[in-house]
């Protein structure tokens, strides 16, 4: 049986289809989907298919940069958040990269804006893949990933 990684309740990881080396997450198993923050979220067409274009925000609360970026939707979900308030979200898929392992992700896309983190790793993202150790903070380093072509 593979020993799966460790990771702590924080954790840099990087979004490489989406041109992020590194964006603080929190790990959260009460989550079921993971949620990204983005803003200025519009629609279009591309070969046929339904995608998004949006505003991505990395960086610490209070002093975040943002980048534009684009996915196709993979669909629409209604979410509850943890002030109880439910809301449609698109969903896309991307790559994640964290503790020297990449997968694909479904996050719905949310402004985040009063949150400290600006992902959410819920626990379809986790699951089969690591164990989390709420006493850790920050045990992985995203660049080492993509520095090793992952």
């Amino acid at each position: 049986m593979k020993t799966k990684p460790i990771i702590g309740w924080r954790e840099w990881v990087s979004l490489p289809g989406l041109s992020v080396d590194k964006i603080r997450a929190k790990v959260d198993s009460g989550a079921a989907t993971s949620a990204l923050y983005a803003t200025h979220i519009r629609e279009f067409e591309r070969s046929g298919k339904t995608w998004v274009r949006f505003r991505l925000y990395v960086g610490l609360q209070g002093n975040r940069n943002h980048v534009m970026a684009e996915a196709p939707v993979v669909g629409r979900r209604k979410v509850r958040s943890s002030s109880g308030v439910a809301e449609e979200r698109y969903v896309v898929r991307e790559k994640i990269c964290l503790a020297d392992r990449c997968f694909t992700v479904q996050f719905t896309l949310t402004n985040r804006r009063m949150m400290q983190f600006a992902m959410l790793l819920g626990r379809q993202a986790m699951r089969r893949r690591f164990l989390v150790d709420p006493s850790l903070s920050w045990v992985h380093n995203p660049v080492k990933n993509i520095e090793q072509g992952k």
